[in-house]
């Protein structure tokens, strides 16, 4: 079971709509569906809630220790309320998939991205959770740096907001523990259909009033 949702970013107004940050957009959106608000807390160098779902503790956070000192701030917050690798679910963005999927794993390589690189080091594992959202790739490795701290295109930015309001929408499955569930629904490039409204039957017109 998910204890800990972490979404990556740089902290500061001039990252706030880059391709880095969309671990931050993802874990915004959680909050807003939560109903719960991230304040600055030292202790864990980041933004945290904390929220009940069904009983269970669950805790949000941001890093702000910029990318590459992620770990700092998930390793902090992970130790002190012994949480498991396991029971951690990383957001962040990834070059290697299209904007507009996302893809949810468990462990694997950092694939050289910095965030996950520190926190592989101080969990001193990486058998977590990742939910990586599609930013697409520049086509060129030396422009990867560029890539992901400029803003996204309009329509790749459109992407991007649908594949996090997909993972938000499975969000009952990632914390019930329902994983291959919540990789159906977040691995297709649709959201879910929402269920039709049940019709309503039209009330019987009242008799005239007598005169």
């Amino acid at each position: 079971m998910i204890k800990l949702l972490v979404g990556l970013g740089n902290p500061g107004q001039e990252y706030e709509d880059t391709r880095h940050n969309a671990g931050f957009w993802w874990i915004d959106a959680v909050a807003r569906e939560l109903q719960v608000s991230l304040v600055p807390e030292r202790s864990y160098h980041g933004m945290v809630a904390r929220t009940l779902v069904k009983g269970q503790t669950l805790w949000l956070l941001k890093p702000q220790t910029f990318m590459n000192l992620s770990g700092k701030s998930v390793g902090a917050l992970a130790r002190f309320f012994k949480i498991t690798p396991q029971e951690i679910l990383v957001a962040h963005d990834e070059l290697d998939i299209l904007p507009g999927e996302a893809k949810l794993k468990l462990g694997g390589s950092h694939a050289g991205h910095n965030g996950l690189r520190d926190i592989h080091a101080q969990l001193g594992a990486a058998d977590y959770w990742r939910l990586r959202l599609g930013v697409g790739h520049p086509g060129d490795k030396a422009e990867v740096v560029s890539w992901v701290l400029k803003k996204p295109i309009l329509a790749h930015r459109k992407g991007i907001d649908d594949s996090i309001h997909r993972s938000v929408l499975a969000l009952p499955l990632l914390l019930g523990g329902q994983m291959e569930k919540a990789m159906a629904q977040i691995h297709t490039s649709k959201p879910p259909r929402p269920k039709p409204p049940r019709p309503v039957t039209p009330p019987e017109p009242h008799a005239p009033l007598p005169d």
